[in-house]
């Protein structure tokens, strides 16, 4: 856990959370995936990004949770980046 997220207007900075442990854990080894679940904000957005640029040279997969549309959500109430977040995020239905 980070323990937060990145935001210049209100100060925090990489060393204000736990960026680095993050890293230091990946350094370990034994780490296959880092699985980013952040708010779908600029802030959340911001974060993933940094933490993927400090991640780019280790062997690890970095994914990131879905955001869209939420379950038994109605769609005359989204809003455009919600709904075009949901189409970017769009898998193929599974014909088993």
């Amino acid at each position: 856990m980070l323990g937060g997220r990145l935001s210049a207007l209100d100060g925090v900075r990489p060393e204000d959370i736990a960026i680095d442990k993050l890293i230091k854990r990946v350094e370990q080894g034994g780490i296959d995936e880092v699985v980013l679940a952040m708010n779908a904000t600029l802030e959340g957005q911001t974060t993933a990004h940094y933490i993927a640029e400090r991640l780019e040279n280790y062997p690890v997969r970095l994914s990131q949770l879905s955001h869209g549309i939420p379950v038994g959500g109605e769609l005359d109430y989204l809003d455009e980046g919600t709904l075009a977040q949901a189409l970017r995020s769009r898998r193929p239905i599974n014909s088993d």
